[in-house]
């Protein structure tokens, strides 16, 4: 992901199960489409992933997979740039905030900001002085999820701090970030997004209560 909005994470471990890999993967792709509109390698990366006619598409995960992948191959990169500066930036208030603090206190840098502040602090992440974008931002957040799962830290790169982390700071509110894109008539291309984001975190919130 380019420097991100977002804590400046240490490299990641390249061993690890499969499985772990791949949430880090899709952690740090939902990260890269909403910290800004894909150019067109990423597009293209997303159009040749996989095969859409596969039988095993129709599963939850898969269908929205496939969903974003059709949506990627059938549009530009300049297509994806003027929906997110429609919806995402815009002038003034934008049609959908992408912070946590905006769902959860009904304003910006509000106290989830502070928690989040606060718990990268005990994992020993900072956010990048290079960026603007404050750290309750969802691609800030997925960032961490992703170094969470796969970084080479087990002090820190473990399940425990995973749950908490997607307990306290995403799960509480990405359900009404995904409801604001669906709703927004002026987001098509990024609906795709919103579906994937929506099934993998629940996928992921079932699994952290089964821990």
């Amino acid at each position: 992901m380019s420097e991100a909005n977002i804590p400046q994470t240490p490299e990641l471990s390249q061993e690890g199960l499969a499985e772990d890999l791949a949430r880090a993967d899709l952690y740090g792709l939902l990260a890269n489409l909403f910290f800004q509109p894909p150019d067109q390698v990423l597009l293209d990366q997303i159009s040749a992933s996989g095969n859409t006619d596969a039988p095993d598409n129709q599963a939850p995960l898969a269908s929205v997979w496939t969903d974003l992948v059709e949506a990627a191959k059938h549009s530009k990169a300049s297509d994806w740039k003027a929906e997110y500066d429609s919806s995402f930036l815009g002038v003034g208030k934008p049609n959908v905030f992408l912070y946590g603090s905006y769902y959860l206190a009904g304003h910006l840098h509000e106290k989830p900001l502070l928690d989040i502040r606060r718990s990268l602090l005990q994992f020993g992440l900072e956010a990048s002085d290079s960026v603007a974008e404050t750290e309750d931002h969802i691609a800030a957040l997925f960032e961490v999820m992703r170094y969470l799962i796969a970084g080479e830290d087990v002090e820190v790169a473990n399940l425990t701090n995973q749950r908490i982390f997607f307990n306290d700071h995403i799960r509480p509110w990405y359900e009404e970030l995904c409801d604001a894109i669906d709703a927004d008539p002026e987001t098509h291309l990024y609906k795709a997004v919103s579906a994937l984001t929506r099934e993998f975190l629940a996928i992921e919130g079932q699994s952290f209560d089964m821990v």
